[in-house]
């Protein structure tokens, strides 16, 4: 064995350790990493890790018509990584190969982008300042809860304690009711929003929380259409279109990074993130968590010292 087919998997067993540390299963991934490195030394290919040695490999299985794209994908996630060991490492096209039906990774905005993003909403309809209010607190609540957008605009006013800070959930993805407790902040933004909508309309048309320019509650039609309008005002178009869902995964991807930096039982508290995101088991939680090259660069890090000081 070559000294980098030695070097790539001790990395790929450290990333495999890694990827299972954050809750994640990673059978399948782990079978393809391993089965990468038996081609790296059957070929007897030398290092650096590089786009081509990626191909030739995914392009020597033959499988359903989604494997190649399955497989490219666990490569350019796993260069990401080892591109934090080896700078020499190539990064792989995202689109290298089609895979039909996929679900489109998501997109991690930064603090400022979502600050941008809230200050936008507020801008979008200066004749009707509600419309603004409604989309910038409904915008702040996912990025600072995670929960799904349609959790949201289901929420009655019943639903969301301004006394105590706590939201219920009502028959969610899995037909379970959840509470949702909000940090102060949050609080103060809804409280906020709700002398706004009450003043705006003292006789609702129905109970929603939050409400259209109409009175009534806001649509799943209407939050897209607002919230495309607030994304391109806040610059964000650019690349990769932001979706709702996608403040989601920043609430899931920010929790697990400020854990880590804590340095905190990560792997035990991962089941309290997948019971306040209402997920049915706390494996699915680490879908949301798989996205971000940085995250994984402070989990390596960590788990470098780790090492060492054992």
């Amino acid at each position: 064995m070559t000294a980098f087919a030695t070097f790539l998997s001790e990395k790929i067993e450290r990333y495999i350790e890694l990827r299972r540390s954050l809750g994640y299963a990673f059978d399948k991934q782990a079978g393809t990493l391993r089965a990468f490195v038996h081609h790296v030394v059957r070929s007897q290919l030398d290092g650096p890790a590089i786009q081509t040695m990626a191909i030739d490999f995914v392009l020597s299985f033959r499988g359903a018509a989604n494997s190649p794209a399955v497989r490219h994908g666990v490569l350019r996630r796993f260069y990401e990584y080892l591109a934090l060991y080896d700078a020499r490492t190539e990064a792989l096209e995202r689109k290298a190969f089609h895979r039909s039906r996929a679900i489109p990774p998501p997109r991690i905005v930064s603090d400022t982008e979502l600050a941008s993003l809230i200050g936008a909403c507020r801008l979008l309809s200066p004749r009707l300042p509600l419309v603004g209010s409604t989309m910038a607190t409904l915008v702040g609540l996912l990025a600072s809860t995670g929960l799904r957008s349609g959790e949201a605009i289901r929420l009655d006013r019943g639903d969301v304690d301004l006394t105590r800070g706590v939201i219920l959930i009502r028959k969610t993805k899995f037909r379970k009711d959840r509470l949702v407790p909000v940090h102060p902040t949050t609080l103060a933004a809804l409280r906020r929003y709700a002398r706004e909508r009450d003043a705006a309309f003292p006789a609702p048309v129905d109970a929603g929380f939050f409400l259209s320019s109409r009175g009534c509650r806001l649509s799943t039609a209407g939050l897209q259409c607002n919230f495309v309008k607030a994304r391109k005002h806040a610059g964000l178009d650019d690349g990769k279109p932001l979706r709702p869902h996608d403040l989601r995964h920043r609430f899931a991807v920010t929790r697990l990074r400020l854990w880590h930096q804590q340095r905190a039982d990560v792997q035990a508290l991962l089941p309290l993130l997948a019971t306040y995101l209402g997920h049915a088991s706390y494996s699915d939680t680490a879908y949301y968590l798989t996205s971000s090259s940085d995250l994984l660069a402070i989990a390596a890090e960590r788990a470098s010292i780790d090492g060492g000081a054992a």
